[in-house]
């Protein structure tokens, strides 16, 4: 495997290994486990040349100390990389992918970008694609792998990626769980011990309410934020139930069928989130 910290290691080791053939990318921001795996798994198997990116983009962070407090573990991500039969590993520093006086391209996603994460998280999403914008001009991929952990997230990204007009197939793949149903997440390593062993009780709740998949939204929101309520080390910030296509919320008298249900709940300083299909 390759390791590059700069752009014109990046372009060399392309130059030496694409030589006409197919290339895969997986943009990560590191702490990587089994979740990130998964889609290794898959850029490996379907691509000649597999590429993943390693860095922590500051412009998507709107909360200082969550970019402060996000794991950083370089090594453990090189050795598992490594493992997964990664070509490329590309490990920029901030000041290598924005440097002083180059100005960053950013782009507006509408209707896609003012809902849910979008709404709480001013920002989040222009800088999640002014990092992809970028890396999909760098390393000119065949085809980008994102989980559907963040549905919002890939939408977007197929919207980028459409703007951009780069060509790119984006592959969004199914969400990865714990034995216990608990997406996997960076962000679990930041779990009290008493937490965590509560955690999967989100997507229990979330699993229960396929059941109520033929009645309206409000009921099936009203149930699961009365679930949630039940566990006092929980905060649910929000469960919104959107179309998958645009996002949009769905009024509280139309059926949740065929619709994705989608929450955010705080455990202490954790931010977890997941989604599930109706």
């Amino acid at each position: 495997m390759i390791v590059c910290k700069t752009r014109k290691e990046l372009q060399e080791a392309l130059t030496r290994c694409r030589q006409g053939k197919s290339v895969g990318l997986v943009p990560t921001m590191g702490a990587l486990h089994d979740g990130h795996a998964s889609l290794f798994a898959r850029a490996r198997a379907e691509n000649d040349v597999f590429v993943a990116s390693v860095f922590v983009n500051p412009i998507q962070f709107n909360n200082p100390d969550d970019l402060k407090n996000y794991p950083r573990q370089f090594e453990a991500d090189r050795n598992l990389l490594e493992q997964n039969g990664c070509d490329i590993m590309f490990a920029p520093e901030t000041e290598e992918m924005y440097p002083a006086g180059e100005p960053v391209r950013t782009y507006a996603f509408g209707p896609l970008e003012n809902v849910m994460e979008g709404a709480r998280r001013p920002g989040h999403f222009a800088g999640v694609g002014a990092v992809v914008g970028l890396l999909f001009q760098l390393i000119a991929p065949d085809r980008a792998y994102f989980g559907e952990k963040d549905f919002q997230q890939v939408a977007v990204i197929k919207e980028l990626a459409r703007q951009m007009d780069s060509g790119v197939e984006i592959v969004s793949c199914p969400i990865k769980r714990g034995d216990d149903g608990l997406a996997l997440s960076s962000r679990n390593a930041l779990l009290t011990p008493e937490n965590r062993a509560k955690a999967p009780a989100i997507y229990a709740t979330l699993k229960k309410s396929l059941a109520m998949a033929h009645r309206t939204c409000g009921e099936v929101k009203d149930w699961v934020k009365s679930q949630i309520a039940v566990f006092p080390e929980m905060e649910l910030e929000y469960f919104e139930i959107a179309d998958p296509d645009s996002l949009q919320p769905l009024d509280d008298t139309l059926p949740a069928a065929g619709n994705v249900g989608f929450i955010v709940v705080w455990m202490g300083k954790v931010r977890l989130i997941d989604n599930i299909r109706y």
